[in-house]
């Protein structure tokens, strides 16, 4: 199986540490965010990872090589110029064999120990076009709990809230990629089409998921991935 990469990222609000590298290759507890991608997938079975670059891409280059050391064979599809997450999907869809006919796409700042076998079965089962996985959304807040008289009875740091939300872990079926723009967002352009279709569905996740975009994210992230042992 192929993954595709978004990883052209400049991470403006993690500056100054992408001044030098893409937004992907910042490190957590000692290795980069992309890494912990590759290992994921390479432990899931995936073959194939296509990195969509970008912004500073020979540091991707040279860390990761032809992927021969992670596990799986690495290939890198390069962006002249920004085109969106849309437009970096269709670019790097040239590099698939023609009888891949699905294909897991991920936004390069995650985290995730999620097991791929059950999300690709629910894609399957559904007939989907494109499955979108989704996690629980987490209050960035502390919250109080109150009686019915108003007293205070318990106090909760950051709960999970009843909601969820795009993980930026993806399942594509592979007709997908002549849909998408040129340039520009595939969340906003093929994705509401869809879901008008009856074609784009949600796996609703309880693994362990990060997304990095600041240096708040930062800082808890490394302390997850030491207490998980992730990667």
């Amino acid at each position: 199986m192929y993954a595709l990469i978004i990883a052209g990222g400049e991470g403006e609000r993690l500056r100054p540490l992408t001044d030098d590298r893409p937004k992907p290759m910042i490190e957590v507890a000692g290795r980069p965010i992309l890494e912990y991608q590759i290992r994921w997938l390479a432990r899931q079975g995936v073959s194939d990872a296509v990195l969509l670059c970008g912004y500073k891409a020979e540091v991707i280059r040279e860390h990761f090589g032809d992927g021969t050391r992670f596990g799986l064979r690495v290939h890198y599809s390069l962006e002249d110029e920004p085109l969106g997450r849309g437009g970096a999907l269709k670019l790097g869809a040239r590099l698939l064999p023609p009888d891949e006919e699905l294909v897991l796409a991920l936004n390069g700042d995650n985290l995730t120990d999620q097991p791929l076998a059950p999300l690709l079965r629910y894609h399957r089962r559904k007939s989907a076009t494109a499955t979108v996985m989704l996690t629980r959304l987490r209050s960035p807040y502390g919250i109080t709990r109150l009686d019915r008289t108003s007293r205070i009875v318990a106090f909760e740091e950051k709960p999970l809230l009843p909601h969820w939300m795009n993980a930026g872990v993806y399942v594509l079926a592979r007709d997908i990629f002549s849909r998408l723009p040129e340039r520009g967002d595939h969340e906003t352009t093929v994705f509401p089409e869809l879901a008008t279709e009856g074609k784009l569905f949600g796996y609703r996740s309880r693994a362990y998921w990060r997304t990095v975009d600041t240096f708040k994210d930062l800082t808890e992230a490394a302390a997850e991935v030491r207490e998980l042992a992730l990667g």
